[in-house]
């Protein structure tokens, strides 16, 4: 079970990559990973130097095709894991496949999950044979990385919720789910439904949470009814949130470790019938690995090292969260946390095109172009994605925040790319405004959005308003576009503009 929900997550992830890579940071991408490459070898004095801070393939080979050949070997291989065909040989592979997409995947792949996935998929090559790919392999899973597994889950879920009452006082005075479900960064369709229950019921959800992330993570070391106990809670609170919104893989992915806490015993009870004879068969015929016992506790040694800064980051009044450590370039061992603080209002980025020759005064007609999930148009149902992630609508959840500044320069460059209707970044969005041709200019205006009552009598989804300009109408004849891009190195010093 832990194995092929493990598959799922990446077969999600490696399908999201296979599907955004290119339009992110191929060579035409609105990050290109070649500046990104040529970058980083200067920094570190070659490639090989900046390969052992942040081990990836692409380091070597980078050009459009291979991200898309590791994108989808990945997604193949994650399949046959799901199907049960597993062993440590393919489970290294994957994990050697997304550690390259990770530590090259700049912005786009700065997340918690990222680093959780990697950590979470290097224990699993050490629950499986070396080479025997059947279900139900003839080797037992080691003890040690059974506990290895709930010692994740351990500090993946008390990292969490000390993140929170460390940091936003909401989560202290158990009002944070008035604000959750709206400002998450992409809703669902059922969120709205719990942003509307009674504020008694929100305020009954945080003690909810702070039981899942507080308490039932010292259980899972626990006896085994307090330990199924203390799984049951945790996977329950990821079916929750799974249920109220898109958080990428994130949710899917901590059910995994969190199944360690229930034994073959119970999952007997639970699968049919037929799959549990033959788990009994192949249980009968196992026989222990000298080898496998010694690499699973050789490993259960390396976790416990490289534990003690995290352990150390869990004590500490200034805990920080989803963190690798210099010293661990491989993302053995890292820090994890969500939602230390809960914003207030929902502010979105919108991009709008216009055919007009001046886009200033009343005349201009906008439109929105829409995103993959994030709202914009207000009768639009939320959708359903995860554990699908479309990146640039998380990336611009973040970047409606504050103003634009060099973090997110990257919004130049995606509206030049706009403005020739690229079809690579046109395929990061819902849609195309201008299917016949390219608008004459580009802007992005920043909203506040808010979920409209579910009688609402326009039966609107949402209700938004607008804020500010977030950047201003600009056109390919924009001199100060031209010198940022050049600045960057999106646009050759001597590209004409067309």
């Amino acid at each position: 079970m832990i194995l092929r929900l493990l598959g799922v997550v990446y077969a999600f992830a490696f399908l999201a990559a296979a599907l955004q890579l290119v339009p992110l940071m191929g060579a035409h991408g609105l990050t290109p990973l070649d500046l990104m490459i040529r970058h980083y070898a200067a920094y570190f004095g070659s490639v090989g130097g900046a390969f052992t801070r942040a081990p990836s393939l692409f380091w070597f080979w980078h050009t459009d095709a291979a991200l898309l050949i590791v994108s989808w070997a990945g997604f193949a291989l994650a399949c046959a894991v799901v199907l049960g065909f597993a062993n440590s040989v393919a489970l290294l592979v994957l994990w050697a496949l997304y550690m390259s997409i990770v530590h090259t995947g700049q912005i786009w792949y700065g997340y918690g999950w990222e680093t959780q996935l990697l950590e979470t998929g290097f224990l699993a090559v050490f629950l499986c044979p070396l080479l025997d790919p059947r279900p139900f392999g003839r080797r037992p899973p080691p003890t040690p990385v059974i506990w290895l597994f709930r010692w994740l889950i351990f500090r993946i879920m008390l990292g969490s919720g000390l993140i929170k009452l460390r940091g936003d006082p909401a989560w202290r005075d158990l009002t944070a789910l008035f604000y959750h479900f709206e400002t998450q960064p992409i809703p669902n369709g059922l969120s709205r439904w719990f942003d509307f229950l009674p504020h008694g019921v929100l305020r009954g959800g945080v003690v909810f949470n702070h039981l899942a992330e507080l308490a039932a993570p010292f259980f899972v070391f626990g006896p085994r009814l307090a330990r199924r106990i203390a799984g049951g809670v945790i996977v329950l609170f990821q079916v929750v949130l799974i249920l109220s919104g898109n958080l990428s893989f994130l949710n899917w992915l901590t059910i995994v470790p969190a199944l360690a806490c229930f034994d073959d015993d119970l999952w007997a009870r639970i699968v049919p019938r037929c799959l549990a004879r033959r788990a009994e068969r192949a249980a009968a015929d196992a026989s222990p690995s000298m080898s496998g016992i010694y690499a699973s506790w050789a490993l259960a040694l390396a976790v416990a090292l490289l534990s003690v800064a995290p352990v150390l980051n869990l004590l500490s009044p200034r805990q920080i969260m989803n963190t690798s450590f210099s010293y661990d370039p491989l993302d053995l061992v890292n820090t994890y946390g969500a939602f230390g603080s809960v914003t207030r209002e929902r502010m979105t980025v919108v991009f709008q095109g216009t055919d007009s020759d001046s886009p200033h005064g009343g005349g201009a007609e906008w439109r929105d172009y829409p995103y993959l999930a994030q709202p914009v148009d207000v009768n639009r149902r939320p959708r359903q994605v995860a554990p699908y992630q479309p990146r640039l609508d998380w990336q611009m959840w973040f970047a409606a925040m504050g103003p634009p500044n060099r973090n997110y320069a990257w919004t130049l460059n995606l509206i030049w790319k706009l403005l020739h209707n690229d079809p690579g970044t046109l395929s990061l969005f819902g849609g195309n405004p201008f299917p016949d041709r390219p608008p004459r200019y580009i802007r992005a205006v920043l909203f506040r959005y808010r979920f409209a009552p579910p009688d609402d009598p326009q039966r609107r989804w949402w209700i938004r308003e607008p804020v500010e300009i977030w950047l201003r109408p600009l056109s390919v004849d924009t001199p100060e576009l031209q010198a940022d891009l050049r600045s960057y190195g999106w646009l050759p010093p001597q590209d004409p503009v067309r």
